[in-house]
């Protein structure tokens, strides 16, 4: 048997970094951990490639070439998803469709032949076992989770690593928090689900032997779920693997803000590598926050969590959110202002959607406001129901909160706050390498000479060199950041 795993391409959206790649010679951000992962759950015997169309075209003598064709992918992709589906169905193959953007609304793609869905380590073994009596089915679903003590370690064999800014790894599922608009817990569960440390390292072995050097991400929901596991088991033995090996890594995670609390915790994982976490505080409005049932963050200083964290040498980067039934007009202004005062530089802020396993979902479909599937990308300016706050107003208020923190002046502004005084903590973060001379020289040339805002670009320059030396490759990073980010949203 001949399988073409597929993965769809992304849209240019926030979390794509396009604009950004080519300063570093990379075609995507991460591979596709999902289809990584199931890869090695597939019959030993049977023939596997992968096609990512965020690296590569695909061509129709590869889906000719397979017996079955694999699609896995998020919400973000389903436009590309949907060519996909065509090009395979035109050309007569069986498609077996998985992952998110297929869990979420199965209903919504009735051309394909069989929906493998939820947590592939149950339903993937239900469909290869009919597929082997000749019965596959239709539909493969169910309301149990994994035990991912179970899981494979994905298959980075099937991909050229080069290709991508980052890797991916997964050490848990799940998240113990509720919030309305979030569809996790409707997806992987409440209860966190761990891997076992010996797994972790075991996968960390896998991608060193792919020869790639540099950030790895883990993209777990909440990594700081168990935090005693972490604390006792896990992060000692990363730290041990990482300083054996002479440091080739550094990590970024999510994690909620309660991880400002434990001192102890964000020493190890500065220890570990960990460079950067994301952090969803969504809204400095209290009203907003209990509204989605953002329990975590209410009662809080939430600039002082966040300064609690960078101080420990772990960058903050942070998800923000418009669009709440409690919202006034004062909430974009406060929006933008808690932004450049935080010095949060990777701050994405959107519109609220309503993903159709949410809590937001269900009570906004009692109450008649549903206007159709989320597509995903909650940074285009659509939104998927009728907000309580006039439309164009909320428009309105939303492309202020961008323009006003990502135009070349603000945030430059921000940058150079936060190079003051950040202290990273991890190790060789800053190491200069073939690849980060390649993106400084880029950088002077499209930032500082082709670009109209090149003034800001040989400020920050000239102030890190007199200022703080050591920063100057963030300082690097950073300014293509903006770029990129001016790119999507269309500012300067």
């Amino acid at each position: 048997m001949k399988i073409l795993l597929i993965s769809p391409a992304y849209p240019d959206t926030y979390w794509s970094f396009r604009h950004a790649l080519k300063f570093v010679s990379k075609k995507a951000a991460s591979p596709p951990l999902g289809l990584l992962t199931i890869a090695p759950m597939l019959p030993d015997a049977w023939e596997r490639k992968l096609v990512d169309l965020n690296v590569a075209a695909l061509h129709d003598k590869e889906i000719r070439w397979a017996d079955l064709v694999f699609i896995g992918g998020m919400s973000v992709q389903s436009e590309s998803a949907r060519e996909v589906v065509q090009r395979c169905k035109e050309l007569g193959k069986t498609i077996v469709a998985g992952g998110p953007l297929f869990t979420g609304d199965p209903d919504a793609w009735p051309e394909i032949d069989h929906l493998v869905l939820n947590e592939a380590e149950i339903t993937l073994p239900w469909f290869l076992a009919d597929l082997e009596k000749g019965l596959p089915g239709k539909i493969y679903q169910t309301d149990e989770f994994a035990d991912i003590e179970l899981t494979p370690a994905p298959d980075y064999s099937l991909i050229d690593a080069s290709n991508y800014a980052q890797l991916s790894l997964q050490y848990s599922r799940g998240c113990p928090f509720d919030c309305e608009f979030c569809e996790i817990t409707a997806l992987l569960g409440r209860k966190v689900r761990l891997k076992s440390t010996a797994q972790v390292i075991r996968e960390l072995d896998v991608v060193y032997r792919t020869g790639f050097r540099g950030n790895l991400f883990f993209v777990d929901d909440n990594f700081i779920g168990n935090r005693r596991r972490l604390k006792q088991e896990l992060l000692p033995a990363i730290i041990e693997w990482n300083r054996t090996r002479n440091y080739p890594y550094t990590f970024t995670t999510e994690a909620s803000i309660d991880l400002s609390d434990d001192a102890e915790l964000m020493s190890a994982m500065a220890r570990a590598g960990f460079e950067k976490v994301f952090v969803g505080i969504e809204t400095p409005d209290e009203d907003s926050l209990k509204e989605c049932n953002k329990k975590l963050n209410t009662g809080r200083d939430l600039l002082e969590s966040v300064a609690t964290i960078q101080a420990a040498g772990i960058e903050v980067s942070a998800g923000f959110i418009v669009g709440f039934d409690s919202d006034t007009s004062s909430i974009f202004q406060r929006q933008i202002d808690f932004i450049q005062k935080s010095g949060i530089i990777t701050a994405m802020v959107g519109l609220l959607n309503a993903p159709s396993r949410t809590r937001l979902y269900k009570r906004l479909s009692k109450e008649g406001r549903i206007l159709q599937t989320a597509d995903g990308d909650n940074t285009n300016c659509n939104m998927n129901f009728t907000p309580v706050m006039e439309k164009e107003l909320l428009l309105k208020g939303y492309q202020k909160i961008v323009y006003n923190i990502y135009s070349s002046k603000a945030y430059h502004e921000r940058l150079k706050g936060f190079l003051s005084h950040f202290k990273p903590r991890v190790v060789n973060r800053g190491r200069i390498n073939k690849e980060n001379m390649m993106a400084l020289l880029r950088s002077i040339f499209y930032l500082g000479i082709l670009d109209k805002s090149r003034r800001y670009y040989w400020r920050l320059m000239f102030w890190s060199i007199r200022k703080r030396p050591e920063m100057i490759p963030l300082a690097v990073t950073y300014s293509i950041y903006g770029y990129h980010f001016r790119k999507v949203y269309r500012i300067d």
